[in-house]
């Protein structure tokens, strides 16, 4: 059965929504894997809540469907009959608080903490709060786990964590972004503070740039209803890429307690110089794809996709020039790029250090290519580091070529099974360890900075740039870097 875990106990996990896509993906195999870990006390409940009438019996077919579809190796039978055995229903609505009455003959505070999960639309998570304190189902241990983005903007954000703030203090609140349970982001910060050969060169005397890029092969695939109203800004540079900045950007935090990473990650954010009507032409880019080829197979433009309002000026690509006006990155841009319809699927932090102050290797060498550091966060989890070689030979002439060192998790780690980020995340709200989850002065700093943006694009009236699918993005986010007189990596 599972395995002890200091400072753990046996959990209610209550998921909210359990019918939808990202239970059935992502949060039901992740929570299969952890049991299959053992990782999972031995009496750890996982409660499923939907609004459908179903028996325990076509709930637990639900999950062995989801599980078959969504859990990429073959099922292991022992901790498919162990982890189905965990599993229970409750049919309601989720804003009728007295079908939450069902819950007391499932719950026992006095044995296991409650957490819950809320796989639903944000606009539902006050009535769901509300209705677990009517049936005086909140202690003070009791957890909420909310999916991001909350919100659309600033004020909508306050608006959702007011409701929650209502009946659970900011300690028992775990906002997820699921970037920040993924392998290479945790291995990011252990490479920054465990090492001194980056901790004492990770500053503007040494970096000349970085850049951040999350690039989608998919389209909007059905949620038209959805990414209309958000656009990409919202949906992964608000919502992922400012996460990601946070972590590469923050001082060396005093320790590594939750709110003690979280206050660095805040003091970048309101480091962020604004973007606004004055400048948001030289420092943004936002497009819009049209109809093109992705791996030789035509794939319609964003307008002609199904159920899309012909009209739409919503950005499906945004590349930003970031400045952080403090001591250690003055001077040092950041840019961000996130689109749909790109080449291909990938998200990387790359790293670009400055050149020595004098070139010994001109004549070979008139421009020496850069040292860089890339951190690939999928597919092909892992680090590069980019550096000068002499090629051998006896050559009077020393000829240089560049080199890779290539540290591959999948490779060097063959024996590991590479964990899936919503593994950690859940297991972690399981501890009850905050540090992977996002405070609320982390969710509004982030909303600050991008509504300037957002309102500087709608007070600008200018629509989006189109770029045909399977392409890079528009003409202009190429000159957005090659200005500054730099490239981006691809």
């Amino acid at each position: 059965m599972g395995k002890s875990i200091k400072g753990a106990k046996a959990c209610d996990f209550v998921l909210f929504g359990t019918k939808g896509d990202l239970a059935r993906r992502k949060l039901l195999p992740s929570l299969y894997q952890l049991d299959k870990a053992e990782l999972l006390d031995k009496d750890t409940k996982v409660i499923g809540v939907a609004k459908d009438a179903f028996s325990k019996d076509e709930f637990v077919e639900l999950v062995t469907k989801a599980l078959t579809t969504f859990v990429k190796e073959p099922l292991c039978e022992q901790t498919l009959a162990r982890f189905v055995s965990r599993c229970h229903y409750i049919g309601t609505d989720f804003t009728d608080s007295e079908g939450y009455g069902a819950f007391h003959e499932l719950l026992d505070p006095s044995q296991r903490v409650m957490v819950n999960y809320f796989a639903t639309p944000p606009s539902i998570f006050g009535d769901i709060c509300r209705s677990l304190h009517e049936q005086k189902l909140i202690h003070l241990d009791t957890r909420v786990v909310l999916e991001k983005p909350i919100g659309t903007d600033l004020e909508s954000s306050r608006v959702i964590n007011n409701k929650v703030s209502e009946y659970f203090n900011e300690n028992q609140v775990y906002r997820i972004d699921h970037y920040l349970g993924k392998e290479t982001v945790q291995n990011l910060i252990a490479l920054r503070f465990a090492n001194s050969l980056f901790a004492s060169k990770w500053d503007n005397r040494t970096i000349d740039h970085v850049q951040i890029t999350v690039a989608e092969e998919v389209g909007i695939e059905g949620r038209w209803g959805y990414f209309d109203t958000a656009g990409q800004m919202r949906d992964m540079i608000q919502n992922h890429l400012l996460q990601v900045l946070t972590l590469v950007a923050m001082d060396p935090p005093v320790n590594l307690d939750a709110d003690s990473i979280r206050d660095e990650k805040v003091k970048v954010l309101k480091s962020l110089r604004p973007i606004n009507l004055d400048n948001v032409y030289e420092n943004t880019v936002r497009g819009q794809y049209s109809a093109g080829f992705l791996k030789g197979s035509p794939v319609p433009g964003y307008l002609e996709e199904e159920g899309a309002n012909v009209k739409s000026n919503t950005e499906t690509f945004v590349a930003l020039r970031v400045d952080i006006d403090n001591w250690r990155w003055a001077g040092v841009p950041f840019y961000l790029r996130s689109g749909k319809r790109m080449p291909f699927k990938s998200s990387e932090i790359v790293v670009y250090f400055k050149n020595p102050p004098h070139n010994l290797y001109r004549s070979s060498y008139r421009n020496l290519p850069p040292n860089k550091l890339t951190i690939r966060l999928q597919p092909h989890e892992g680090v590069e580091i980019q550096m000068m070689n002499k090629v051998p030979g006896l050559e009077q002439k020393m000829r240089l070529q560049t080199t890779k060192l290539d540290l591959s998790f999948s490779d060097t780690f063959k024996n590991e099974r590479i964990a899936d980020a919503y593994e950690r995340l859940l297991l972690e709200a399981m501890l009850g360890n905050q540090a992977l989850f996002v405070r609320r002065d982390e969710v509004e700093q982030a909303w600050t900075w991008v509504d300037g943006i957002i309102q500087s694009w709608e007070q600008s009236g200018e629509k989006p740039k189109p770029y045909p699918a399977g392409t890079w993005g528009p003409v202009a986010s190429v000159a957005l870097i090659t200005k500054d007189g730099r490239s981006w990596d691809e």
